[in-house]
């Protein structure tokens, strides 16, 4: 295994739609490790092959319940919104405030190649999102209804904490 390169705005792989997964062989299995440690290297919550460069149909996340690894997903069920904060790998430097759905059910397969589905709420669905956005070379802020720059966040968040005291 190894930490990959996580592309960043503005490298044009990020704007193109990946490719389906065919095959499920040891290179995929080995990119799909690959991606799970780089995820977590990186303090990630997921993570889409073309974030380190790779066009293919592949997404990793953990939202604190172990890895969940998925080849070739598709969200076939959306269900109500919501409006949270939102960043990313990718785009180191700045924050968002995106409406996702607030569940969602996901088809796709796992590293056997078999059919699973993941239904999601919250953090889960909209991480499944996000990362499927990615595989369509959709970035959250193209979907932020207001972006924020992490500094001015963490300012904001520091007043409010010394008001406090």
């Amino acid at each position: 295994m190894a930490i990959r390169i996580i592309r960043e705005d503005g490298d044009e792989v990020l704007r193109k739609k990946a490719r389906e997964v065919g095959t499920i062989d040891d290179r995929i299995v080995e990119l799909v490790k690959d991606m799970t440690e780089t995820m977590y290297e990186y303090d990630g919550v997921g993570l889409a092959a073309p974030q380190v460069g790779i066009l293919k149909r592949i997404v990793v996340i953990d939202v604190g319940n172990g890895p969940i690894e998925l080849i070739n997903p598709i969200i076939i069920k959306e269900d109500g919104e919501e409006t949270e904060i939102e960043g990313c790998l990718s785009v180191p430097d700045v924050v968002g405030e995106v409406k996702r759905p607030y569940k969602v059910t996901v088809e796709a397969k796992n590293l056997k190649g078999q059919d699973i589905v993941v239904e999601g709420e919250g953090l889960l669905a909209r991480a499944l999102c996000h990362e499927i956005d990615h595989l369509n070379g959709v970035l959250f802020t193209d979907r932020a209804e207001k972006i924020i720059n992490k500094t001015e966040l963490n300012n904001e968040k520091r007043q409010k904490s010394n008001k406090k005291d």
